[in-house]
């Protein structure tokens, strides 16, 4: 019989999708996909050189899925560590008396080894540019008989205040990591900044302590503790202690805050902030998968106030968020809306709408790029005009959907072909390879093909017609798109079984006869069968099960 397999073939191949099994599969299950996939490869059974040869390299890779599959502590490594895990010399990782149990533990163990050493080379920074812009003068102008500057008749926009901030984190140890924070501040021509050193130690599993040390030039050195414990599996406590020394002396300040988690969605927490803005706030949030609720109340000095938001969360790729929040107290009334989007896979923008007495009316526009935050609070008038409102409410929008149709999409449309294209690229030499396969897997059902049929032509059963397998165009606005299919008539054929076929939940490439003809661009299978003489037509995604027949694919000949 051939040698083993290439390395290279073992990475290529699934072994699951080439017996055509689920990933749960029952050893007899597995038995009987590679009795059959033998009786069609078996070498004995073909007289030409060429197709010997085909079937015997068949043969080798259906026999090393089965003898890998087969057999439990294999199987586990399989599934954890991939084909490459079988080729480890000696089994340094994992020894092979072990159960599937203790290798799947072995190796959740080396995974959080792994992790820690991640972790000791990551930093995490954390950033915050925030520029606050007035903008009131495009509303709130001066009569002319007041205006006496040259060049006045153009509105005014100034920059009146900016802040920045970092972070980054330090692991020492798996239980240990150092921070390091700054920021700069500066607001009508007035600023300064501060540096913030801290030690965080996770002393369980139920909690954790962090040392802060601070100095800046606009408060004095700082020194906090922080704590935070796990009090019972549902209900946590975080108390924060601090010491702000300053030229007025030494001013200490104390937080604790109490939550519990009232069910899976929903946490209710208690806050009491003593020394600094003393004050007392209980807030309810329930977080679910289409929305964000918050409802709070706060007594303190110098605010008190009632809030009450909520977030609706749209269930699309683009992970679109409506929200809006109403906010009074003692400081006046506060009404806010906006929405979130995402614009590319690390970037969410966002924008908002503040309509506030006495605060007049503002826009916010956000954008998080990963671990960085841009804020740009853009104040309008201090007047509730409904000008200002419409224009900080349709402005916006007007920008955002001009810079989606004209920036963002054929920027990331060009960033998709781009990486379709390195895929291509990469993949070509194993795509001709895996296409030659194919060819060869057909070359060699044809006759088993012939007497498939013959035997489900005799009792009227299930003929495949036609079947296509890769990109299909349908769209009328995507006509320009290449139509990338392959005919896999007689593998599915081939696959038939007392008038049944069965496809698994997986992709269907890997299936004997098959290959993948637009590697990185969403494929279907469409078939065109025959059952009991009646045309029956279905089409499913690439990972989709399927089984046929099935009444609902019946073609309506009366239309």
């Amino acid at each position: 019989m051939a040698t083993a397999l290439s390395e290279e073939e073992l990475d290529n191949e699934d072994y699951y999708s080439l017996l055509n099994v689920r990933r749960e599969a029952s050893s007899e299950e597995l038995k009987a996909a590679y009795r059959r996939l033998c009786m069609l490869y078996h070498p004995d059974k073909h007289r030409d050189p060429e197709l010997k040869s085909q079937a015997e390299r068949l043969f080798n890779l259906v026999h090393q899925a089965y003898e890998v599959l087969s057999d439990p502590q294999t199987r586990a490594i399989y599934d954890i560590y991939g084909k490459r895990g079988l080729e480890m010399e000696g089994w340094e990782v994992v020894e092979r008396r072990r159960t599937p149990a203790e290798i799947r533990e072995e190796f959740e163990r080396l995974q959080r080894e792994r992790e820690e050493r991640r972790l000791q080379q990551r930093t995490n920074p954390k950033g915050t540019i925030s520029v606050g812009v007035d903008a009131t003068d495009l509303f709130d102008r001066y009569d002319e008989e007041y205006e006496d500057v040259s060049g006045s008749s153009f509105p005014q926009i100034e920059i009146n205040k900016m802040h920045i901030s970092q972070s980054i984190e330090a692991p020492l140890t798996a239980t240990d990591t150092a921070i390091l924070s700054g920021s700069l501040s500066t607001q009508n021509g007035n600023g300064g900044g501060s540096i913030n050193f801290a030690l965080r130690r996770v002393t369980s599993a139920k909690g954790w302590g962090e040392l802060e040390f601070g100095a800046g030039d606009l408060q004095g050195p700082l020194f906090g503790l922080k704590l935070f414990r796990n009090l019972t599996p549902r209900c946590f406590v975080t108390t924060n202690c601090a010491l702000q020394f300053s030229s007025r002396g030494i001013r200490p300040g104390l937080t604790t805050v109490l939550a519990r988690n009232l069910d899976k969605n929903t946490v209710g927490y208690l806050q009491w902030r003593w020394g600094i803005q003393s004050a007392m706030n209980t807030s309810i949030v329930r977080d679910t998968k289409t929305s964000h609720f918050t409802v709070a109340l706060q007594l303190g000095i110098p605010h008190s106030f009632a809030l009450i938001s909520y977030q609706h969360k749209f269930q699309d790729d683009d992970q679109t968020r409506v929200k809006g929040s109403l906010k009074a107290g003692f400081f006046g009334t506060v009404v806010e809306y906006g929405a979130e989007r995402k614009i590319s896979r690390h970037s969410v923008l966002g924008a908002a709408v503040s309509i506030g007495v006495p605060q007049g009316v503002s826009l916010k526009v956000k954008l998080n790029r990963a671990s960085q935050t841009y804020f740009f609070p853009i104040h309008l008038t201090d007047q509730l005009l409904p000008s200002a409102v419409f224009y900080a409410t349709v402005g916006p929008l007007v920008v955002y959907f001009a810079m989606h149709r004209l920036i963002i999409k054929p920027y990331l449309r060009a960033q998709k072909e781009k990486e379709l294209e390195k895929q291509r690229e990469s993949a070509a030499t194993d795509v001709l390879q895996k296409k030659q396969e194919a060819e060869s897997a057909v070359r060699l059902m044809q006759e088993s093909v012939r007497r498939i049929i013959e035997a489900e032509e005799s009792r009227m059963g299930l003929i495949i017609v036609n079947a296509w397998y890769g990109k299909f165009v349908n769209d009328k606005s995507r006509k320009s798109e290449k139509v990338k299919v392959i005919d896999v008539t007689v593998p599915l054929q081939c696959l038939v079984k007392d008038s049944k076929l069965i496809l698994t939940e997986a992709s269907k490439a890997g299936l004997p006869g098959f290959y993948d003809p637009c590697v990185g661009e969403e494929k279907n299978l469409k078939v065109l069968y025959q059952f009991r003489g009646v045309l029956h037509q279905v089409m499913v995604l690439d990972s989709e099960a399927l089984r046929i027949p099935k009444q609902s694919h019946r073609i309506d000949t009366d239309g």
